[in-house]
């Protein structure tokens, strides 16, 4: 009777790790969708954006978050980091600012963009916060392509 017992413990702890080997497995190997080739949920101007997430922050990140979003405003800096080019849309009234990540398939592209440059910029929102020390707002976007530049 005890080794009954004992067999379907094993057997269901047996279960229970292919279980959770399978979903460990589907998220370690999950893709995404070529930002390039999704259509934007939301098309914004920057300075609009950043005034939403000010007015109501909660509501913007709950509006916007993991959703394509395209970002129209001139480009106040780029920072090249290791794997990845970082491009800022900046309110030069109050610093805060909306920054893009470009992965290593658009580097090409968006290494070509300029500090002053007109750009229209699409990529997942991945929210927004508010920094009590710097006193300014940033909202973080990953996955970022070129959607124009004029």
């Amino acid at each position: 009777m005890l080794k009954k017992t004992w067999q379907k413990l094993l057997f269901g702890g047996f279960i229970l790790l292919l279980i959770g080997a399978g979903i460990y497995w589907y998220i370690a190997t999950d893709t995404f969708s070529d930002t390039k080739g999704r259509k934007a949920e939301y098309s914004v101007k920057a300075d609009d954006f950043l005034k939403e997430f000010q007015a109501d922050n909660k509501n913007a990140n709950l509006k916007y978050t993991e959703k394509i979003v395209e970002v129209s405003g001139t480009v106040s800096a780029t920072e090249a980091a290791d794997s990845s080019i970082n491009i800022k849309i900046a309110d030069t009234t109050t610093g805060s600012y909306v920054i893009f990540a470009f992965q290593d398939k658009d580097m090409a592209e968006a290494k070509t963009i300029k500090q002053g440059d007109l750009v229209s910029i699409k990529g997942s929102c991945s929210g927004g916060v508010y920094s009590n020390i710097l006193e300014t707002w940033a909202i973080t976007f990953k996955r970022s392509t070129l959607s124009n530049k004029p």
